[in-house]
């Protein structure tokens, strides 16, 4: 198990991007303890926190919607819109009954967000189609030189896909199995159209009517594996949790990270709890998890490196206060279960992230 991690070039075209809107970089770094100057100065490919990256987009969305205009990236996660639209589809029982209320949403606010999804059912495959309706001439958030100038549309349309793609996993606890994907907007190069493949596992087509991806329709009787107190885990750190979703596509993992975070303050669950919350036996969870290539204890050290970075970073907690609460016995456990994660000691991790703020 390794900490999540992601290339410095992404934190620095993030702020690229929201110079060229006129935001205010500076601020929106500090607020989340970073250093634009310093962040700068690393190379490309310099690994970073995961959850830093995922709190600088949540920022970021927090004072682009301040200019009150549609967010044309990535179904608008982050955003108060797709908050509220998850928190209705959490009251569905299945995965069928959370995909009618988001249609039902996205169609009551469709003029302010300009983007919506749409259920269609065609025998015995399902279609979730997503329209996105964004004037790039007139709108402040599609800048007119950036790298991404001239492309903006297959991001647009291919962003939003995917994040209901991984958002549709996580809510049923394991990765559709999608049919084909249509994209309605030019090919963009061969290295976007892998990173698509590799998420989707299905074939893409580009330059199509509609944008949606198509799956077995019987995947839409799955029970949800989620409550909102699991929901609200998941939108604190919404792109870090889809991030996840990617890298590890059957998200039952997802589903158990949810409820070891929630359980963590009072004690870890058994893995007896977890199966009765999961709706299936020890055996078929068991199974389950074999076939995702990982074990319950895998999730609890994941959650706990999460967790551990975490209060590192932004609480001043002692070693031991801190092994104490992930549940580690012995200080020494839980520093060398640390280096173990991240190969770094829990004091030295905690001194060259701190480097990098303001």
């Amino acid at each position: 198990m390794k900490e999540i991690t992601i290339p410095a070039r992404k934190f620095h075209r993030i702020m690229d991007y929201l110079g060229r809107i006129d935001l205010d970089v500076q601020a929106i770094a500090r607020n989340v303890g970073l250093s634009p100057e310093r962040l700068a100065m690393l190379p490309p490919e310099e690994p970073l926190p995961g959850l830093h990256y995922s709190r600088l987009w949540r920022e970021a969305v927090v004072q682009m919607q301040a200019l009150k205009q549609p967010l044309p990236w990535a179904a608008g996660v982050g955003s108060e819109a797709f908050d509220l639209m998850c928190h209705c589809m959490i009251s569905g029982r299945t995965l069928g009954d959370a995909l009618d209320l988001a249609t039902r949403f996205e169609d009551l606010i469709y003029p302010m967000i300009q983007h919506k999804v749409r259920l269609v059912c065609e025998g015995d495959v399902a279609k979730l189609t997503y329209k996105i309706r964004v004037k790039e001439q007139e709108s402040p958030l599609v800048p007119a030189e950036w790298d991404r100038a001239g492309n903006q549309d297959v991001v647009m349309r291919a962003s939003g896909l995917l994040i209901w793609h991984a958002l549709c996993g996580w809510l049923v606890g394991e990765a559709l199995e999608s049919i084909e994907v249509n994209i309605g907007a030019p090919f963009l190069s061969d290295r976007y159209h892998e990173g698509l493949a590799s998420v989707f596992r299905c074939p893409i087509h580009f330059d199509c009517q509609q944008s949606y991806f198509s799956f077995p329709a019987q995947q839409l009787e799955r029970r949800l594996v989620h409550t909102p107190d699991s929901l609200k885990a998941f939108l604190d750190n919404a792109v870090y949790q889809l991030i996840l979703i990617d890298r590890q596509p059957a998200s039952t993992s997802a589903a158990i990270k949810s409820l070891i975070t929630i359980d963590l303050p009072v004690g870890l669950p058994s893995f007896s709890q977890v199966s009765d919350h999961l709706h299936m036996s020890e055996s078929s969870l068991r199974r389950r998890l074999q076939k995702e290539n990982t074990s319950y204890q895998n999730l609890k050290d994941e959650v706990r490196c999460q967790v551990a970075i975490d209060k590192l970073l932004n609480e001043e907690l002692k070693v031991a206060d801190l092994a104490e609460y992930l549940g580690f016995t012995e200080p020494s456990s839980f520093v060398r279960s640390f280096k173990s994660w991240t190969g770094e000691t829990p004091k030295s991790y905690r001194e060259k992230m701190h480097s990098l703020s303001a």
